[in-house]
């Protein structure tokens, strides 16, 4: 007997119904410590964990943080292309920086997504602590940097080896000698169409450098799968980024370490990962969008008929995944040694407080969570 082919149209209905209904569905990790199970502690749906809720109104997806020099903040991105500073004492948030200055039409309350190629995303976001510069990676901007005043922020850098950037994403800086690392997530697909990146296999990202010196932009490393977040080590001597689409975090060995170039798996991860923040012991949070489907995005991308037929998917419906998504899930995030060990795993199982991580940013015993897709950023008490 011949076995038949499934239609194209067949197989990507199938890819939706799996996508909306496991990728952005339930919680499959308790919250627990691996190593030492002293700390363990219930969920924060139980009322034992302190928290504090940031609203943001008429904008949505705080995906990053940062702090100045003086401590105060966090600022972070939001949906209408803003960069927003946290008010304690008012408990708000106030308009600090633009991108662009072509605003008609960005702020208010209607879907930003579709004006973000035009008011800008800003997405990862990192200050440097010796001459208080916010650096921007704006996702379709490219790699911006606004003084500590703020307003209207300054481009550096918008393509490298005369490819221009797609999707920029993360950014770390080495703030001994001023280099900037960061990301561009893809060559083909911009942010609004993030979800295809992975869907299709995706590998044309690239990790970058900027010299704030002689403003060269270099391009370390290209054919990535999806690069996301960076963030330089401790001592200065390896950096790490997430590739989304293969659930891991990579590890690039710098000057002047003698296995300086050397590129290697830093971990495995249990799902999809965001931004990496390091914390003052030298270890690293990473936020997971969600947990990971073993398997399937391997035979999605190996399968030229199906990856072909996705790429044929719509913007509108990547957002109609997203919106299905928002019903469900749970937020997630993993706290990894200087290693790459993976020390402790933090949950919300059922995604009360935080869900769809897209940072997690440790700081005066109190862990800032962004989501790129929620109208607010939330700071537990750990």
């Amino acid at each position: 007997m011949k076995s038949r082919k499934l239609p194209a149209a067949v197989c990507v209905f199938f890819v939706l119904t799996v996508i909306s209904s496991v990728v952005f569905g339930s919680s499959f990790l308790s919250h627990r410590t691996l190593k030492d199970k002293s700390t363990e502690s219930p969920d924060y749906n139980d009322g034992t964990h302190q928290y504090e809720v940031m609203p943001i109104f008429n904008a949505t997806g705080p995906e990053s943080f940062a702090f100045d020099v003086t401590g105060e903040g966090p600022y972070t991105g939001v949906s209408d292309g803003r960069i927003i500073k946290w008010n304690q004492s008012q408990r708000r948030w106030t308009s600090f920086s633009v991108t662009t200055p072509d605003r008609n039409g960005c702020e208010g309350p209607h879907d930003h997504t579709a004006t973000e190629d035009v008011c800008g995303r800003p997405l990862g976001l990192c200050c440097n602590k010796k001459t208080g510069d916010l650096y921007i990676a704006d996702a379709y901007m490219g790699l911006h940097v606004v003084g500590p005043n703020g307003g209207l922020a300054t481009k550096l850098t918008s393509e490298a080896e005369g490819v221009p950037f797609k999707f920029t994403n993360g950014v770390d800086i080495d703030d001994t000698n001023g280099d900037v690392y960061f990301t561009d997530s893809s060559s083909v697909y911009s942010r609004r169409n993030h979800t295809l990146v992975t869907l299709t296999g995706d590998n044309t990202g690239r990790l970058l450098k900027y010299n704030i010196h002689n403003k060269e932009t270099t391009v370390i490393l290209k054919n990535l799968y999806f690069p996301n977040g960076v963030a330089l080590s401790k001592n200065k001597d390896f950096l790490i980024f997430a590739e989304t689409s293969a659930c891991r975090v990579l590890r690039l060995w710098l000057q002047p370490s003698e296995k300086a170039g050397k590129l290697e798996v830093f971990s495995e991860l249990p799902g999809y990962p965001d931004n990496i923040k390091m914390n003052d012991k030298g270890e690293f949070w990473v936020a997971l969008w969600s947990r990971r489907l073993p398997d399937f995005s391997a035979w999605l991308s190996s399968n030229i008929r199906i990856r072909n037929a996705v790429r044929m998917l719509t913007y509108k419906v990547t957002k109609l995944l997203l919106y299905t998504s928002k019903f469900k899930g749970s937020g997630v995030a993993v706290k990894l040694s200087e290693n790459g060990e993976i020390i402790q795993i933090f949950e919300d199982r059922l995604g009360k407080v935080w869900k769809y991580a897209s940072e997690v940013y440790e700081r005066d015993g109190y862990l800032s969570i962004g989501s790129v897709v929620m109208p607010y950023a939330v700071a537990i008490k750990k």
